[in-house]
């Protein structure tokens, strides 16, 4: 099956924080090299070599293909997105938070790239428009509207387990970098029937 490289949802995992106990937040993406116990062995997709550790509280998830239609106002959704040459933004993925995560890293922020932007909102609406859907994507403090081209990835978030956690899998990664440089997993989508998270 054809892989997709999406930017899931998750956008839960590009919120950076500092955190009392000096501890800071970092995205890893990359492929699993191992799984002994609970310290996960990731190559990241700059070449380095990290170990991070699981606790009973890092969640893991994977990417699941569906529909633009089925996305409907009132959903809360994610969309990373770069300006065209008129300033207008164009999707490059699409993701449906369920429900539970609904006001995840809510707003309108910068992403990885140049340029390039996550908006995570509520949908107000779809149109039609001449090259795609036009979304608009309503958040606290304000709205943009966002082109949805043909054939980008649609996506939503699936619960997970650690059978994902297999040498091989794409993973996106939120972890907690301590003070030491040793990092935790909060936060793990790792890639399942072809469908990879962002890399």
């Amino acid at each position: 099956m054809k892989k997709f490289c999406i930017g899931f949802l998750c956008a839960a995992l590009a919120l950076l924080s500092t955190v009392a106990n000096a501890q800071s937040m970092t995205r890893v993406r990359g492929t699993i090299s191992g799984l002994d116990g609970n310290v996960l062995a990731v190559k990241s997709r700059d070449g380095k070599d990290l170990k991070l550790q699981l606790t009973d509280k890092t969640t893991i998830s994977y990417p699941r293909v569906i529909k633009l239609s089925d996305i409907k106002p009132g959903d809360y959704v994610g969309t990373a997105a770069t300006p065209d040459a008129t300033g207008r933004l164009v999707a490059r993925e699409v993701h449906l938070f369920p429900e539970a995560a609904r006001g995840t890293a809510e707003g309108h922020f910068a992403w990885d790239g140049p340029g390039s932007t996550m908006t995570n909102a509520n949908l107000a609406k779809m149109v039609k428009a001449t090259d795609g859907q036009e979304l608009t994507l309503d958040y606290k403090g304000g709205s943009k509207d966002v082109l949805v081209p043909e054939g980008i990835p649609i996506v939503t978030t699936a619960p997970g387990d650690r059978s994902l956690l297999r040498p091989g899998a794409k993973v996106f990664i939120s972890a907690e970098v301590g003070a030491d440089g040793s990092m935790t997993a909060a936060r793990i989508q790792a890639s399942k029937d072809g469908v990879d998270p962002p890399q």
